[in-house]
């Protein structure tokens, strides 16, 4: 007697949810531009979108709190002479975000909490060093104020923006890179070409350490991102045109760890990865839906969960990182889809009953904190992430300035905080909270009065009329 076997994994009935209509945002024009990039770069303050714009490039930039529809005033980010091609958040620091463009430039921008009203054009850093376009953006997942541009030079190169000067540049690209990614310490990354070459670099060394010729063998574009184990998880198309994914040991290319075909579309898979979980979601440009899958030790390897089903087909994708979620809902991610003239957040949640913290599904995140500076970097050495702990939930840190100079003036290393993932009996609030509600308490204060003083103003007013000294 045969019995069906059922893979046990506590990610098996993952759904997404999209949200309610009035938490969406509203009247957004994503830019029309021909560039395979997710046009959208999320963190937990901040929302930006690349968007259409006359005379030159422009993104926007929103609150994430900030839903319904986009106010008419809302300011632009209008410092590129070309289309923007490419944003990325800054993993450090919240505030901070770097986009590239057909200007041949790249920019680095700082916002405030609080947007006004007036249209941004004066970055903080302008990174010239391309001599075409700069179509991709990617910053150092572990080291402070190093950024990675890629352009359609065919070249690459690593800046320390807390200077403004390039510190590493590679030319080992003969044909137009499709796509650049870190590993998890940030000791390598990996790119796909033109050329239909998958390889591995070491951004020190300045030398491509393997390489794959044809993982996939369709001529159409491939993408490829790092697991945390350190195998290469890509995608791309079969001879017949067929979309197909695979992981691969970058120590031992001959052979793929698994190869599945998925089906046959045009779109290109934008894969975005979740090192927690170990499950990457799958979004192709112009597709309704988005699937997921579970990298796991055990064959098949990458294993199939769900798909995610709307009517609308997307433009574009943001993902949220792991610290902005809500642990309350059981939610482990959640992206950004982008439509015609909307952005609609989808969470991906765990069915669970107890609404107790589930140490399970939230293991210590990667924090905003650095682990290394840029010339303990450049000097050969490598971190993992500093974790914290999801317990608590987000808490925004504070902004920092980074300053810009010639002499790198940036504010000395903090210390370093630890994991506080276990329940130390504690029920101490942490600094940021407490200075959060302060502040919060400050501003109902100053409203109050504002609002007395209105209803004083008024109450004159009106005795004036009724005694009829008007």
């Amino acid at each position: 007697m045969s019995r069906s076997i059922v893979r046990q994994s506590k990610f098996r009935h993952v759904f997404g949810q999209p949200v309610k209509t009035e938490q969406s945002y509203d009247d957004i024009r994503v830019s029309k531009v021909t560039w395979d990039s997710s046009f959208c770069a999320v963190n937990p303050k901040f929302l930006a979108v690349i968007v259409e714009s006359s005379g030159g490039g422009a993104f926007l930039v929103l609150p994430i709190s900030k839903m319904g529809r986009l106010d008419k005033n809302h300011p632009l980010v209008t410092g590129h002479a070309g289309p923007v091609l490419d944003i990325d958040w800054c993993p450090h620091n919240d505030n901070i975000l770097a986009s590239g463009s057909e200007d041949c430039t790249a920019m680095v921008w700082q916002f405030p909490d609080q947007m006004g009203t007036r249209p941004i054009s004066e970055p903080i850093v302008v990174l010239e060093g391309h001599s075409k376009r700069v179509g991709i953006i990617t910053w150092h997942p572990t080291t402070r104020n190093i950024l990675l541009t890629a352009g359609s030079d065919n070249l690459i190169i690593i800046w320390n923006v807390g200077t403004g000067e390039p510190l590493i540049t590679m030319d080992d690209h003969p044909d137009l890179i499709y796509n650049v990614c870190w590993n998890r310490i940030g000791s390598l990354f990996c790119t796909t070409c033109k050329d239909r070459r998958l390889r591995v670099c070491d951004p020190r060394k300045r030398e491509v350490v393997a390489e794959r010729m044809a993982p996939h063998e369709g001529i159409r574009p491939m993408r490829a991102i790092f697991t945390r184990d350190g195998n290469l998880f890509t995608t791309g198309f079969t001879r017949m045109s067929q979309r197909e994914l695979g992981l691969w040991d970058p120590t031992n290319f001959e052979e793929p760890i698994s190869l599945l075909e998925l089906d046959t579309s045009n779109g290109v898979l934008l894969p975005y990865y979740d090192p927690d979980t170990n499950m990457v979601y799958l979004c192709g440009k112009g597709d309704s839906s988005i699937r997921y899958f579970e990298i796991t030790d055990e064959p098949p390897y990458v294993h199939y969960l769900s798909t995610f089903s709307s009517k609308e087909p997307q433009r574009g994708m943001g993902f949220m990182p792991k610290r902005g979620v809500d642990v309350s809902k059981c939610e482990i991610a959640r992206l950004y889809k982008l439509h015609d003239k909307k952005c609609e957040p989808i969470a991906m949640t765990v069915p669970r009953k107890s609404d107790l913290f589930q140490d399970d599904l939230y293991p210590d995140t990667a924090g905003p904190e650095p682990a290394l500076e840029p010339e303990e970097w450049l000097e050969g050495r490598d971190e993992d992430p500093i974790l914290q702990s999801m317990r608590e939930g987000y808490v925004p840190p504070k902004s920092r300035e980074l300053k810009v100079a010639k002499k790198n003036v940036l504010d000395s290393r903090p210390t370093t905080r630890r994991s506080m993932s276990s329940c130390d009996g504690s029920t101490n609030l942490p600094p940021q909270l407490i200075e959060r509600l302060l502040e919060e308490v400050q501003n109902l204060k100053a409203t109050v009065l504002s609002q007395e003083k209105r209803i004083c103003d008024l109450e004159n007013k009106l005795s004036k009329y009724t005694n009829g000294t008007a």
